[in-house]
């Protein structure tokens, strides 16, 4: 780093009661968040030991090793996150004292042979001059000796350079890494992005760090320009419009098929349109949620695409799922109602149910008009931005959280699914496999509708990967699919038809299953999580060996 931008940080130390270990220290913490690493980011840092001036002369190793934690949640600005960092750094210089081996001790943390019991990353800065050695008769100097081996995952060992005057002349370091887990062009990049990143946070302390860019000239460049594929116009509308189009277009088309029964585009329009009014006559709109659990068949898509009509998101139970989980999902998300049937079991909640094949509820929707909804019959008005869906994910703590998808993002992925995949024409039969509690069924079940295709639904029993599976494959004539490996592998080698498209998903695939399915069947590999809409990359087709 140049005397210019080692200048400009002493100064902004100076203005902030901080010291120029603790500017460097945010910037870190800060970078090291904006790459993945959380809010709460602990960086280990040496510290004398010597608190006493009769300790400075003293021969001895008084060397403590300090965890230095920096509240990165909210958004901070630079100099908020450096006030933060001060206050901190203050009170563990005041308790520099207590070993860390105790701290330890008293922590407890969970220990590993794999790294360091509370920081991973190693932050020091030398700013003392180099002693002048002499000795009578040698020559004397100093001469590191590298170890060859990373005490932690990262170490920033930084010096600061002084002119002749004591200003501020630059500042030089190096990073230590481990090559179990970083490349050398990685951290490379990461020290590139850490100076960047100071010198933009010197130059305006009052922006939000994370509107302060980590991203280099050559990174923008692909991203806007190298790595853009052609530009597609979307129609950017919300769902029931994309699957009404359809209905208008084609209303006998078959949109559902289950166990020997089809139900229409115009059936499943106008079934959809009747519940929708019995919904918005409820109170229910845009930005509302209503829980949907009703076992696979025509009407559980009917119930899902009447939520969407009425302008609400949907929620989906699967029944068969814990209930623990579903307590824990009802309570969580508060919908403004359930949909269900007599026969579902769910907990005891006190969250409004409406049993669908109630004699007084089919008596209340045949009173309501089939025809498409209008703005004007919803709460508020419905745009693409409103959420469509909420999914509770597995959580990476333990917790399932619910996700919130917009229509807008499902309009894209319908789009993508019209490009890519082939699934455009009446003829088209998609397998409605995933639980609908799994995002993938939203792919399975609207983009599908979206695209003008038909959803082939069986009973869970049916859908047991092996023989019972394929007979539902064949008597529908399937020509998509999402499944898992582990599905695909107890399939009976004949049960894909030629030409079938098949999206392998939720696992590593093997490449003896992708060498027996590729001869024969489309095979692509797909990846997303929710928040990315079902779907972030699919991959060209796969090939075996």
């Amino acid at each position: 780093m140049d005397a210019d931008s080692h200048a400009a940080l002493t100064a902004l130390a100076g203005e902030c009661r901080a010291t120029l270990f603790m500017v460097i220290q945010a910037g870190l913490a800060a970078l090291l968040s904006r790459l993945g690493a959380g809010d709460d980011i602990p960086l280990g840092s040496p510290i004398a030991g010597r608190t006493d001036d009769a300790l400075d002369d003293l021969v001895g190793f008084f060397v403590n090793t300090l965890v230095l934690r920096a509240d990165l949640s909210g958004n901070p600005t630079f100099r908020q996150l450096l006030e933060r960092i001060r206050t901190t750094d203050l009170a563990a210089y005041a308790h520099q004292d207590i070993p860390f081996e105790r701290l330890v001790e008293i922590l407890n943390p969970e220990r590993s042979t794999a790294r360091n019991p509370l920081f991973q990353v190693m932050f020091a800065i030398n700013n003392t001059a180099e002693p002048d050695l002499e000795l009578p008769g040698l020559t004397v100097r100093i001469d590191p000796v590298p170890t060859k081996a990373a005490r932690f995952d990262l170490t920033f060992g930084l010096t600061e350079r002084t002119a002749p005057d004591g200003s501020p002349d630059g500042i030089e370091g190096h990073v230590e890494y481990s090559t179990d887990l970083f490349d050398a062009s990685t951290v490379a990049a990461m020290a590139e992005r850490l100076v960047a990143f100071l010198r933009e946070a010197a130059a305006d302390p009052d922006r939000p760090i994370e509107q302060i860019d980590v991203l280099g000239p050559q990174e923008h460049r692909l991203l806007d320009h190298d790595w853009q594929g052609p530009r597609r116009e979307v129609l950017v509308r919300p769902i029931p419009d994309l699957v009404e189009r359809h209905a208008a277009r084609a209303p006998e088309a078959p949109a559902v098929l289950f166990e020997g029964s089809t139900l229409s585009y115009g059936e499943l329009n106008a079934q959809a349109n009747r519940l929708a009014r019995l919904l918005t006559a409820r109170g229910v709109g845009p930005e509302h949620l209503v829980a949907v659990a009703i076992p696979r068949s025509p009407e559980l898509i009917v119930a899902l695409l009447a939520v969407l009509k009425a302008g609400a998101a949907y929620l989906p139970i699967d029944p068969k799922y814990p209930a623990g989980r579903i307590t824990y999902m009802l309570q969580d998300a508060r919908p403004a109602l359930i949909l269900a049937n007599h026969h579902t079991h769910l907990p005891q909640t006190d969250i409004p149910r409406l049993n669908l094949d109630d004699p007084h509820t089919t008596e209340e929707l045949s009173n309501h008009p089939d025809h498409n909804l209008t703005d004007t019959e919803r709460p508020t008005p419905l745009t693409p931005q409103h959420p469509a869906y909420v999914i509770y994910t597995s959580g990476s703590t333990g917790r399932p959280k619910g996700v919130a998808v917009t229509h807008a993002s499902a309009a894209n992925i319908a789009a993508a699914a019209e490009d890519e995949i082939g699934q455009t024409t009446a003829d088209s039969r998609v397998l409605q496999f995933a639980s609908p509690s799994f995002d993938g069924a939203f792919w399975e079940i609207f983009v599908t509708l979206m695209n003008g295709a038909a959803i082939v639904m069986a009973p869970a029993d049916r859908l047991l990967p092996g023989p019972s599976l394929a007979e539902v494959v064949a008597e529908h004539g399937v020509t998509h699919m999402a499944l898992p490996p582990s599905a695909l592998a107890v399939m009976p080698d004949d049960a894909l038809p030629p030409g079938t498209v098949v999206f392998v998903v939720g696992e590593a695939c093997p490449p003896d299953l992708v060498d027996r399915l590729s001869r024969t069947c489309r095979l692509l590999n797909a990846y997303g999580p929710t928040e990315a809409t079902v779907c972030a990359t699919v991959s060209e087709p796969l090939s075996g060996a």
